[in-house]
């Protein structure tokens, strides 16, 4: 038995040494099954100092519950993730059809019936069969194809972190788009309400003196693009809120209601955020687990070259009556072995063989643009939150100038010391332009830190 024993392993040795020479003289390379990325120690556009953690956590640094609400209902409703989740169980299944491939199969089948003799009135028989087959994973072939179908398995699953992480972001940025919408219809109101006043004022005056038609004009003029600008910022509202109903799995009817203030922002991002973090953003950790199964792949189709073994067994039992099938002097049984090679295809699996490792370099290229772009979200974003932030500072000093100039000229008008009433205008429009620009930039610096969360794979504290 030891003879035996020996015999086989070195026969299983010469096999191997035979499949290796053979897919070395064919000229097939070894797939790529891994790519390191180089990265700076930390972003270009962060200052130095302690590194911030990061993980997908980061709502919890906006302390505003409506937008934690509107956040959660879409993480729990939208019909989008539900979708990515279903993807998520068929790629576990999968894995598990792949993996039995390994596994040796077992089939059972019964049967019984009657027949008219010539001699006698009735024949009755029944048979039982078992069969049994298994392809002894010489190769490794079925191994490969395992690995494979596993890391598509993981790659799903970062595909469905990614999916919440976007959700989450989306939700965020169209309820701070709402709650804009809100306070530019507030906006636009008072705007309205104050150049109707001056109207008002202004055909007083005419009344009283003669003087002043033009400004009429004006005044008029002023009237109907607040009027327009009322309708045009209940649209925009009805909009916004018609995309974050979407978003939380429900009916657009655009009727939903927001906080009248935007969230708080944050303190600012953390120095010295480290670079590598990076790599656990869930698309890059998806990108890298379909470079691996495509290596996979590619080394099961070169192993498809090699002959294929299987084994195949059965058994059964047949008898005139029910209980001869648990007799074993009724058993026939055997065992086969069979080698499978083909000789000729016209090179389709050659083809094949060829085909996955040009996809395994594709996924290779793929995944380092994808790395840079990655880099470069995270740069941007960074650099947009210092620029935005120092945006603001000069956007409020301009805000406070133009109201003070506004009730200036509101003030000289009045009091006959300014007559023009093109300055009052002019100052209003000033003014509201400005108040206008800070709703939106104070918006935009929202949209850029959910953009930053997105980039880096969630927040600065916790790792992935």
């Amino acid at each position: 038995m030891k003879i035996q024993n020996s015999k086989f392993k070195i026969q299983g040795r010469l096999y191997l040494l035979a499949a290796s020479v053979f897919l070395t003289g064919c000229g097939f390379q070894p797939p790529v099954d891994d790519l390191a990325i180089r990265t700076p120690g930390t972003w270009a556009e962060a200052s130095s100092g302690t590194e911030g953690r990061i993980s997908t956590g980061w709502l919890s640094d906006f302390s505003d519950a409506g937008l934690k609400r509107s956040v959660n209902e879409a993480l729990a409703h939208n019909r989008s993730l539900k979708a990515a989740s279903a993807r998520l169980r068929e790629a576990k299944e999968e894995a598990i059809i792949t993996r039995a491939r390994q596994m040796p199969s077992l089939d059972i089948d019964s049967g019984g019936g009657t027949t008219d003799g010539p001699n006698v009135s009735r024949i009755q028989s029944y048979n039982l069969n078992l069969a049994a087959s298994w392809e002894p994973d010489l190769w490794g072939r079925l191994r490969d194809l395992t690995r494979a179908a596993e890391a598509d398995e993981r790659a799903a699953i970062e595909d469905f972190r990614g999916a919440r992480l976007s959700l989450a972001a989306n939700a965020a940025k169209a309820y701070v788009n709402l709650v804009s919408a809100e306070q530019e219809i507030d906006l636009a109101e008072v705007t309205l309400e104050s150049f109707r006043k001056n109207l008002r004022i202004i055909e007083r005056t005419y009344k009283a003196t003669g003087e002043g038609a033009l400004d009429i004009q004006f005044a008029r003029t002023n009237v109907s693009a607040a009027e327009r600008a009322v309708e045009a910022a209940n649209l925009d509202r009805g909009n916004a809120a018609r995309t974050m109903e979407v978003l939380q799995g429900r009916y657009p009817g655009g009727q939903s209601r927001v906080a009248s203030d935007l969230p708080d922002l944050p303190g600012s991002v953390p120095a010295g955020i480290p670079a590598s973090m990076v790599e656990r953003r869930p698309d890059l950790a998806a990108a890298r687990a379909r470079l691996f199964a495509s290596a996979k792949r590619a080394d099961a189709a070169r192993k498809s070259l090699l002959p294929d073994f299987s084994l195949t067994g059965g058994g059964g039992t047949a008898g005139a009556r029910l209980s001869d099938l648990l007799n074993p002097d009724f058993l026939i049984a055997n065992i086969t072995g069979r080698v499978e090679q083909v000789l000729f295809d016209g090179g389709a699996l050659a083809a094949g063989a060829r085909g996955a490792l040009a996809g395994n370099d594709r996924l290779v290229n793929d995944y380092a643009q994808l790395a840079l772009e990655a880099f470069q979200e995270v740069e941007a974003t960074l650099a947009a939150d210092r620029s935005l932030a120092i945006q603001e500072k000069f956007l409020k000093s301009e805000v406070e100038q133009a109201s003070l100039a506004e009730k200036q000229a509101e003030r000289d008008y009045a009091e006959g010391i300014n007559p023009n009433i093109l300055s009052v205008l002019e100052a209003q429009r000033r003014a509201n332009n400005a108040r206008a620009a800070i709703i939106r930039l104070r918006n935009q610096r929202l949209q850029n830190r959910f953009d930053l969360h997105l980039a880096l794979g969630g927040d600065f504290r916790t790792k992935g």
